[in-house]
Formats: structure tokens, C-alpha cells, sequence
């Protein structure tokens, strides 16, 4: 088997950690508590994300030089998740939702999270393949790394969805869309014959998804947290958040 092979199926692989966080939130009973949990998951999940992952990586690929590209795309990413936020189910104050309202805002925010994930997984699943091409060993424990925190990722998609009475085939359509972006990733990497994308690109595309996780965090996850129904179930996802994301560093 070809080097180049082995890496597309290592990105393969690393999107199938989405799957298991979906498969693991599906199976769970006690949906709401689940949710509460997810919702508190991702919080952490998404701002050790932004701070241990992200804003390094910008840095790496844009230099303090170019800060004010930066700070362009991440608003960029902001303002565009806000704009998206006119195309699909609108969102209402927690406080005054009835059933039906605060199913589509799980939904709401099951897909803009998806959205954000694809664009951050394409780069992803581009850096795991080349690392794969210079070493097997490195490249593996690098996705495996990165496997761990999209498994809290794939659990609030697959909640969010589930919890929102969304049917199952748009769920499992944006999970696969969601799961096999590392495979694209690698894909393109391989397609470009094995060369990165030049860093002012990349580091665009990341200041671009930390914008759109900012959306994500302030304008969605924030709310719904504060108004959780179990909180130590929210609290309890919270702190498992931060342990996975410093596992996953660790690793």
C-alpha cells in the first residue's frame, strides 16, 4: 500500500471520531440531560479549541506582521455565520421559547456549528496528510489527537439534531458531510501533489473558522448554557471538555 494511500485513510479515520461522538450521544438515554451535557461539552470544548489550537496555528502561518489580515477574516467568518443565521431556523430568547422554537434552535445550532467544523476539518485533514507522508507513526498519533476532541463535536451535532426533531436523514446528511471534510482535506493535499496550501492562505481559512466559532460560542451556546435545565450534567460537560482538549494537546 502507497504512502499516499495510507494518508487518505488516516483522514478517513480521523472523521470517523465525528460518527462515534454522534453514535455515543444517539444511544444515550436521558436525552435532555445529554443535551445539557453536549451543550456544556462544546463550550470548552470550542474555547480550548480558539485558545490552544487555533490562535497558535494563525500565528505560526501569519506572523505578527499580518494581524490586520487576522482580524479581517475573523469577523469576516462573524459576520458571515450571522448572515447564514437568515437561512436557516430561527433562533428566540430561551426564556420565552415554546417546544417548537426551542427545537429549531437545537437544529439552528447543529448546523452552523456544522458548517464552521467543515471549513476547520478541510485544514485539518490537509496538515494530518502531509504529516502522514513524512511519518506514519507522527501522522497517526497527531489524528488520533485531533480525534479526541472532534468525538464531543460529533455528540453535539448528533444531539442537536436528535433533540430538534430534525428527521434522521438531514442528521446523518450532515454528519457525512461533517466526517468526511478530513478525507477532502487530505484529498486536496494529494491533488496539489502533496504541497500545503501557502501560509496567508491557511491562516486566512483559521481566522476565518476561529470567527465563526466566536458566532457560535457568544451568539448560541452562551444562551442555552445559561439557561440549562440540569446543570450538573452542564457543568460535568464543561470539565470533561477541557480534560479531552488537554488530552488530546498531551497526545
Amino acid at each position: 500500500m502507497s504512502i499516499e494511500i495510507i494518508g487518505l485513510l488516516i483522514t478517513f479515520l480521523l472523521g470517523l471520531f465525528i460518527v462515534i461522538g454522534a453514535l455515543v450521544a444517539f444511544l444515550a438515554n436521558k436525552k435532555q440531560k445529554i443535551t445539557d451535557f453536549s451543550l456544556g461539552l462544546a463550550f470548552s470544548v470550542i474555547i480550548m479549541l480558539i485558545v490552544l489550537d487555533l490562535i497558535p496555528e494563525v500565528i505560526e502561518h501569519l506572523g505578527m506582521s499580518y494581524i490586520w489580515l487576522f482580524l479581517i477574516f475573523v469577523i469576516l467568518g462573524y459576520g458571515l455565520l450571522r448572515l447564514l443565521d437568515h437561512f436557516v431556523p430561527d433562533h428566540h430568547d430561551s426564556t420565552s421559547m415554546t417546544k417548537k422554537e426551542a427545537n429549531d434552535n437545537l437544529a439552528h445550532i447543529g448546523l452552523i456549528s456544522s458548517i464552521a467544523l467543515v471549513i476547520h476539518n478541510i485544514v485539518e485533514g490537509m496538515a494530518v496528510y502531509t504529516t502522514v507522508l513524512t511519518s506514519v507513526t507522527t501522522g497517526l498519533m497527531l489524528a488520533i489527537g485531533i480525534g479526541f476532541h472532534n468525538l464531543p463535536l460529533g455528540m453535539v451535532i448528533a444531539t442537536t439534531f436528535y433533540q430538534g426533531n430534525q428527521p434522521i436523514k438531514k442528521g446523518a446528511l450532515v454528519l457525512s458531510v461533517v466526517s468526511l471534510s478530513t478525507l477532502l482535506g487530505g484529498f486536496l493535499s494529494f491533488v496539489l501533489n502533496n504541497q500545503s496550501l501557502p501560509d496567508m492562505a491557511l491562516g486566512s481559512l483559521l481566522s476565518l473558522t476561529l470567527g465563526m466559532l466566536l458566532f457560535i460560542l457568544f451568539s448560541e451556546l452562551l444562551p442555552r448554557i445559561r439557561k440549562s435545565k440540569y446543570k450538573l450534567e452542564r457543568n460535568l460537560g464543561l470539565g470533561i471538555g477541557i480534560v479531552i482538549m488537554l488530552l488530546s494537546l498531551c497526545i
